[in-house]
This record gives structure tokens, C-alpha cells and sequence, in this order.
């Protein structure tokens, strides 16, 4: 049995869609296929009746796991967990509860997929740094870096290597633009390799995997359709947040590309005008403050969807601003897309061959 840790050094990164491709790609390779999650921060203090991680909840339903999403998970942090490990007065092993909840799921499988933390830190003060659960688990490592800019990744590649030493598999980049595709390929990934770092893939960036449904936005919000419910499969790829004067609002709203979503104050009619006289995707009002009639009237003619939130605006920005990157493979034709640029850009014989299966 073999298993294969995958952290990422930013929030945000796509471990949970790794998860999902090489699991399901394994899965038609006919491996029998495990998922395990060391330490879960999602759900800071869990609610009665919600599912304790989404993600894993998620990566359980796709891949056909038949445990329930507790069993996948070796520890939940929440506030008075860490407050009582840090203190000393917790009395309880937690890595030996890691491995354990480890062992129940990997019992019978043939690849088991660990998915870590969104940096190479979380974790470390309690004992359970990606390096520390790496070792416990006898995982190799495969994270996943975010393209930020060419220097960074360079930066995070070695910055993994230092970290996590021999249990580093390789790297898989995601997110590259077009801009910098030929620098990656032909400057970046030479240059890691003769660092002794292996690129197993190279993931270009494509906006509309970064894209949340209308649908989604007002899930998230609890928000009221007031115009075409109907309309709750297009896909939001930017956000503007209409704060400001109609001036300045006008060209913000004409400069970010669509489909987005102009998220403004209920009682903002200027703003709301303003922004259906651009190409919108969507617009979200804010503080539970119904528009004018006419507005609704004009978005419907135009086929804008409209939700009214109770939060203010900038409650508004939080909530999807924390969902944004969680929600981006919910749609079955966004991880069909994945699953197709992974086929296409990861090199999927050389990982079966490092972990020797």
C-alpha cells in the first residue's frame, strides 16, 4: 500500500482537485483508492447537523468512498483543542490519533491520498506539520504550488525541498498563465529538475475553473433571487464591489473582465444602473434593502439575475471571498475540465512509477 501526501504553500491552491483527479484517475487504472485528511481547520467550531469538512465531504461523495466523512478525518482544531494543547493540559496523543484514523481508512486499499494543510506550516505548532504527519504516515509528498509569479515559484519549489527533504515526491505547479507558460517549461522546470526537484506537472490557468455559480452566491449568502431563479447555473469568474461613486464605479465595472458579479448596497440605484449598462453576470445587493422597480424590471429585460443579501457589502465580500476557491469543482463539467488538464499536462506514469505501483 502506498501513500501520497499533497499540501499546498497557499490557501486556495487546488489540493482538493488534485485529490479528486488522481483519485479518480487511479480509481479507472483499477487501484483501489483511499482519502485521508490528517488535520481539519475548515470548520473552526463545528455546528450540529453540518458535515464536519466540506472538502472531505466532497472528495467522499466523488470518489464513491463508502466511510462517512468523520472517519476521514484524524483531527478537528477547534478553539479550546488548541488552547488545551498548547497549554499542555490536552492528555492526548494526537499524531497517535492521526495514524490511527489512518490505518482504519488505508486497511484495504492500494493508494491512499492524504490531503494537508494550505501551507507548509499549519499545523506545525500542534505537533502535526506536513513534514511531522509525512513521517508518521510513511507518505511521500507531492504539493501542489500556486503560481504567483515567476520568482515565487522558484522560491516555493525550493522552499518545499528544504522542508520536506526525501519525503518530497516532486511538485505539481498550478494555475501557470499563458505569459509565463514558456518561462515554467523552459527555464523554471530544467532548472528544478537539476536541483534534484521533480515537476510532475505543469497546470495552466483557466479562469472559468475559478468560477462560482449564481446558484452557489446564493447559497453561501442565504441571498433572495429577486430576478430569474431560473438563471442559477451562470458561472461568476470576477467580483466588484460598487463602494464608491458612480464615477469611479463606471470604469472599475467596464475594466474587469466577464462574467462577474457587481456586489453594491440594496439602496445604491446609481451603481446598480451603472453596472447594467456593462456586461454583468449578476448582481448582488447588499443589507437586505430591496431596489427600485425598475432596476428588477431592466435586469430582467437584460437577463441579470439579482440577489438580495441581509449582510452588508463588505460582510458580503467576506462570505464568498472564503467559498471562492471551495466551491470551484462543485459542477460536474468543471472537474470533467480538470480531469482533462491533468490527463493532458501530468505526467501520470512517472508518479506510478516513483511510488512504485
Amino acid at each position: 500500500m502506498k501513500t501520497l501526501y499533497i499540501p499546498s504553500l497557499q490557501s486556495f491552491s487546488g489540493k482538493t482537485a488534485v485529490c479528486l483527479a488522481l483519485g479518480r484517475r487511479l480509481q479507472q487504472d483499477g487501484y483501489r483508492v483511499g482519502y485521508f485528511k490528517p488535520l481539519s481547520t475548515q470548520m473552526w467550531e463545528p455546528i450540529p447537523g453540518q458535515t464536519p469538512d466540506e472538502d472531505a465531504d466532497f472528495v467522499r461523495r466523488t470518489l464513491g468512498l463508502e466511510e462517512p466523512t468523520e472517519a476521514l478525518i484524524g483531527v478537528r482544531l477547534t478553539p479550546s483543542l488548541l488552547r488545551d494543547t498548547l497549554c499542555g493540559c490536552l492528555g492526548r496523543d494526537l499524531m497517535a490519533e492521526v495514524r490511527a484514523a489512518y490505518e482504519r481508512v488505508a486497511a484495504g486499499r492500494d493508494v491512499v491520498l492524504v490531503e494537508g494543510g494550505a501551507s507548509l506550516r499549519e499545523g506545525v505548532g500542534i505537533g502535526l506539520g506536513p513534514a511531522e504527519v509525512a513521517d508518521a504516515l510513511g507518505a511521500a509528498v507531492l504539493p501542489v504550488i500556486p503560481f504567483y509569479n515567476e520568482m515565487n515559484l522558484v522560491d516555493d519549489c525550493a522552499v518545499a525541498q528544504l522542508r520536506l527533504g526525501p519525503r518530497l515526491l516532486g511538485v505539481l505547479v498550478n494555475g501557470v498563465p499563458k505569459e509565463s507558460w514558456d518561462f515554467v517549461q523552459s527555464v523554471a522546470r530544467p532548472c528544478l529538475e537539476g536541483r534534484g526537484i521533480r515537476v510532475l506537472g505543469v497546470i495552466p490557468r483557466e479562469e472559468r475553473l475559478r468560477a462560482i455559480s449564481v446558484g452557489e452566491l446564493a447559497q453561501v449568502l442565504g441571498a433572495e433571487f429577486l430576478t430569474l431563479p431560473e438563471r442559477s447555473d451562470v458561472l461568476v469568474e470576477n467580483l466588484v464591489v460598487g463602494a464608491m461613486g458612480v464615477d469611479q464605479a463606471l470604469p472599475r465595472i467596464r475594466r474587469i473582465p466577464s462574467p462577474k458579479a457587481v456586489i453594491t448596497g440594496g439602496d445604491r440605484a446609481d451603481i446598480q444602473w451603472a453596472a447594467l449598462e456593462t456586461t454583468v453576470a449578476c448582481l448582488v445587493l447588499t443589507g437586505h434593502l430591496r431596489p427600485q422597480p425598475e432596476v428588477l424590471r431592466r435586469a430582467e429585460e437584460l437577463g441579470v439575475p439579482v440577489l438580495l443579501a441581509r449582510q452588508n457589502t463588505m460582510e458580503t465580500v467576506e462570505a464568498i471571498e472564503r467559498v471562492f476557491g471551495k466551491t470551484r469543482l462543485a459542477q460536474p463539467e468543471k472537474l470533467a475540465r480538470f480531469e482533462a488538464l491533468m490527463a493532458e499536462h501530468f505526467d501520470f506514469a512517472r508518479l506510478y512509477q516513483e511510488l512504485r505501483i
